[in-house]
C-alpha cells in the first residue's frame, strides 16, 4: 500500500483575494504563500474574504503553495 504524502498544517490570515479561488495567505510564521480553496469548501459555498483566519495544508515539496482546508473566521470577534 502506498503512503499518502505528508503535509504540514498551518494557520494564517487571508491578505489578498485573487481570481479563480486563489488567495494570498500570511502564515503565523510570517511566510507569504499562495492558497487555493479545497473542493470541500468550494462545494459547501463557504465564502472566504480578506481578513479571515484559515487553516492551510502545505506540501513538504512545495512550501510556496497550500490548500485552504478550514475557515476559522476573523479576529474582530475576540473583544
Amino acid at each position: 500500500m502506498k503512503e499518502k504524502e505528508q503535509k504540514w498544517i498551518h494557520e494564517g490570515l487571508i491578505t489578498e483575494s485573487l481570481p479563480n479561488g486563489m488567495f494570498r495567505v500570511r502564515l503565523d510564521n510570517e511566510d507569504l504563500i499562495l492558497g487555493y480553496i479545497s473542493g470541500k469548501i468550494r462545494r459547501s459555498f463557504i465564502r472566504i474574504l480578506p481578513g479571515d483566519r484559515v487553516k492551510v495544508e502545505v506540501s513538504r515539496y512545495d512550501s510556496t503553495r497550500g490548500r485552504i482546508i478550514y475557515r476559522l473566521g476573523n479576529n474582530d470577534s475576540k473583544d
